[in-house]
């Protein structure tokens, strides 16, 4: 199967920087489209930036112009570097991803991979 694993969170200061890194491993033959979630205690999950197989992006308005989402294909690796990041940036952050997958039946798709998330804590 499938297994997508974040790191790089932390406790930064408020205007400080994180890179957020999501390894996936397991009989992938590529990630498709593949964005970066976030949950805060008693909130909802949420959208923080999205990229696709194509490289187009989209980011919450919460986070523009300090948050950029990157994917390196060759490695099936995803990024988020946040810059000026602010209290209300604390949250689990959660990889989610498609992914192209080798079976003994041949190649498919499939939808949905989660990695455990991350913690990000901004305070000073």
């Amino acid at each position: 199967q499938v297994q997508l694993v974040e790191s790089g969170g932390g406790l930064v200061q408020p205007g400080g920087s994180l890179r957020l890194s999501c390894a996936a491993s397991g009989s992938i033959v590529r990630l498709y489209d593949s964005g970066w979630y976030r949950q805060a205690p008693g909130k909802q999950r949420e959208l923080v930036a999205g990229v696709t197989s194509g490289g187009s992006t989209n980011y919450a308005d919460s986070v523009k112009g300090r948050f950029t989402i990157s994917r390196d294909n060759a490695k099936n690796a995803v990024y988020l570097q946040m810059n000026n990041l602010k209290p209300e940036d604390t949250a689990v952050y959660l990889c989610n991803a498609d992914a192209l997958l080798q079976t003994p039946s041949g190649i498919r798709r499939q939808n949905g991979y989660w990695g455990q998330g991350t913690q990000v804590t901004v305070s000073s």
